[in-house]
């Protein structure tokens, strides 16, 4: 991610701090309609991401193509993506997608652990093959995919229903595990916390969970949520993962390693 996206993101991520309070779910849901929009179409996407043109044009396009389509919240938040800088004219959604799903997450604020549901409903997709090409197919009905997503997450909160209906309507070429994955750890950032995802060949005893979470909380100097991932293949210890950071220390890859070793 370049130096502009990067400033236009905080940007847009102070701008929605600034509206506090009035943050809803609606705010979301309209963020995520409009990056659709701007995604279905190359010359609108083109327009509000165009470094060369003004900001006052730019928000005067907003106001021209949206209108009354998008609630008071939203549109200023697209306005101050759009008369930002961006690295990438696609960086444009993703900078709309950080937004609406940091928007569902301070929605629900008190209510439900949307981190946690996004990372359970990643896993049973991943986990089971049939879901995740009926999810993934790019050449899916995309109607058909989000009546498969209502009934699958019919207990789940409206946020974490809205986020992955998005997700799955504007995939931009992930996985659903990669999809629910990122979005679940900008939940946890709005938080402020980390995601560490921890693998292992059985299930962990909680007091060893909670010793691994404070020695990696003081590591990395943030709070963290720990998922749990049980993967028979690793053989035995713990491979973790905090963001792009692996800390492998499973046998399965001692043995990987050492076979490496008597290669050479």
């Amino acid at each position: 991610m370049g130096s502009a996206t990067r400033e236009a993101l905080a940007r847009g991520r102070a701008a929605l701090t600034d509206l506090g309070d009035k943050i809803d779910l609606a705010t979301a849901e309209d963020l995520f309609a409009a990056g659709r929009a701007v995604g279905a179409s190359a010359p609108l996407k083109a327009a509000l991401a165009d470094s060369a043109a003004t900001p006052e044009k730019k928000a005067a396009l907003v106001d021209q193509v949206f209108g009354s389509k998008l609630g008071g919240n939203a549109t200023v938040l697209l306005k101050t993506l759009a008369t930002s800088r961006f690295s990438d004219q696609d960086d444009l959604l993703v900078g709309l997608e950080d937004l609406g799903i940091r928007a569902a997450a301070i929605a629900s604020v008190g209510t439900v652990s949307v981190e946690d549901e996004l990372f359970t409903f990643g896993e049973a997709v991943a986990s089971n093959s049939e879901l995740e090409l009926a999810l993934g197919n790019k050449l899916g009905d995309t109607g058909a995919k989000l009546a498969l997503v209502d009934r699958l997450l019919d207990k789940a909160s409206p946020a974490t229903r809205a986020i992955v209906d998005h997700l799955i309507a504007q995939p931009r070429g992930r996985r659903v595990r990669k999809l629910t994955g990122f979005a679940a750890s900008i939940v946890a950032d709005a938080a402020g916390l980390h995601v560490a995802t921890v693998t292992s060949a059985a299930p962990i005893a909680e007091t060893q969970l909670n010793t691994l979470n404070e020695k990696l909380s003081a590591m990395y100097g943030r709070r963290l949520q720990l998922n749990t991932v049980i993967d028979p293949s690793v053989v035995g210890g713990l491979r973790v993962q905090i963001g792009d950071d692996v800390i492998d220390g499973s046998i399965a890859t001692r043995i990987k390693d050492l076979k490496l070793q008597l290669q050479h």
